[in-house]
């Protein structure tokens, strides 16, 4: 495991404020494509975020925004969402990509870049449009249109159209494909199982745990936690979308108990009820040095601190969490006990679960965690995400670090607390943590 720790003390002291978020309501896929593309979405959380501030567009020094499958035609798509949002034309803006915390990066970034001096406030983000994940040409397929193209005579093409083969026509799932690691070949699912087995982690356990998921949005959407949060949506027929789409309320351990295993077939135990949902949606965050918070006279949400990155084994991704966040209390000199909420995003349940089995086991912390003597401790159930988490609210990937870490400041400030933790695994075997506090 390897981390990467702050350097310049003096800049790490300096707080850096969210000033204000907005996100929009995560959209399961259900066929084909919704009907926003990564930058609609973006500006639609964007657009509202902006009007409800003292200040114009302008006053951005930088916009930075996660997004791991962005369009062609939204190349560098921080740039696109910028300028359709109203920033100067002189503000720059750039695209950052690190897997499933892509939106975490993004608020690292500028933090850091605040702290710095580089900038008095960034607005930065993550968005993803997973439903619009493009199809690929096999190779062969490429192979072959090339020859195709190069063939001048009619007799060429016949002959060119000869050696094409049925099999090379269909497509590439390139979503699939982003899921799955490289480096080992297994997809994010599997991994899941394969902690589900170090951990002795049995199917009830996950279903129960996604139930549980589901039941605490359904609770936080009934006493509208995230009215602060989440901008609607208007789609072109009129439409007006106001709370997340992946809330099953029929759902119960019967039905979770009947789905199939959806990565180790037959016998495996993680399925996609028990999984985080394929989503679409956007986050962002204004975030703010102190000089400009009173210039502006504005009333921050909340302070977070540059994020703490880890890495692992990627067959192991999901237990990232605990390793960033070992590195963060380390660094920060916070006790585990004095951290009131934690939100861990729910790749899978048998990940969740893994990660708190972990940090409360002494073994593994000793050997995994640089020699640590003793367990990081035990969350407790009502301090864990305890709005819901990504198995119902969905993972739309780039977006899903910047969601946790916007919901556990408003957290913070309903529940009058002080001080909370994001986490979140990557694909490829690493981890990213971040501390939140209330202004």
């Amino acid at each position: 495991m390897n981390s990467i720790n702050r350097q310049n003390s003096k800049a790490k002291d300096s707080p850096v404020y969210v000033v204000d978020g907005c996100r929009t309501p995560f959209l399961t896929t259900k066929r084909g494509a919704n009907q926003f593309s990564a930058a609609d979405l973006a500006v639609a959380a964007g657009r509202p975020l902006l009007l409800r501030q003292p200040f114009s567009a302008d006053a951005i020094d930088e916009v930075i925004l996660g997004c791991v499958i962005p369009a062609a035609e939204e190349v560098n798509i921080a740039r696109v969402a910028s300028l359709r949002l109203g920033c100067d034309i002189k503000t720059p803006a750039w695209t950052v990509q690190r897997n499933c915390a892509s939106g975490m990066q993004a608020l690292d970034t500028a933090v850091r870049n605040i702290q710095g001096g580089h900038a008095g406030m960034i607005l930065a983000g993550g968005v993803e449009a997973m439903s619009r994940a493009p199809l690929q040409w096999r190779p062969k397929l490429v192979e072959w249109l090339g020859g195709w193209l190069k063939a001048r005579s009619v007799k060429a093409k016949l002959q060119s159209l000869a050696r094409l083969s049925l099999k090379d026509l269909r497509p590439v799932i390139t979503l699939l494909k982003g899921l799955t690691d490289p480096s080992t070949g297994l997809s994010m699912g599997q991994t899941a199982e394969e902690l589900a087995y170090e951990f002795a982690i049995n199917r009830q356990a996950m279903d129960q745990y996604a139930l549980a998921s589901q039941q605490r949005l359904a609770q936080a959407q009934k006493e509208d936690f995230f009215a602060e949060e989440i901008t609607p949506l208007f789609s072109p027929d009129g439409t007006v979308i106001k709370t997340d789409q992946g809330l099953h309320p029929g759902s119960n351990i019967e039905k979770l108990s009947r789905l199939k295993p959806v990565f180790d077939r037959p016998t495996g135990m993680v399925t996609a009820g028990n999984s985080a949902q394929i989503t679409d949606g956007a986050c962002w965050l204004l975030l703010a040095d102190e000089a400009t918070v009173e210039r502006l006279n504005l009333e921050p949400l909340g302070k977070i601190t540059p994020a703490s990155w880890a890495g692992l084994n990627p067959a192991q991704m999901g237990l990232g969490p605990v390793h960033a966040i070992d590195s963060l209390l380390k660094e920060y000199k916070t006790p585990f006990e004095s951290v009131d909420y934690w939100e861990i995003n729910e790749a899978f349940a048998a990940q969740v679960i893994a990660c708190t089995e972990a940090m409360d086991n002494q073994d593994y912390c000793k050997h995994e965690l640089d020699g640590r003597q003793k367990p990081l401790g035990r969350i407790a159930p009502d301090r864990l995400n305890v709005d819901g988490g990504a198995i119902s609210i969905g993972h739309p990937v780039s977006a899903s670090g910047a969601r946790i870490v916007l919901h556990l400041l408003h957290l913070l400030k309903r529940t009058k607390t002080q001080r909370g933790v994001a986490a979140i695994c990557i694909g490829g075997g690493q981890g990213g943590a971040m501390l939140a506090e209330a202004a």
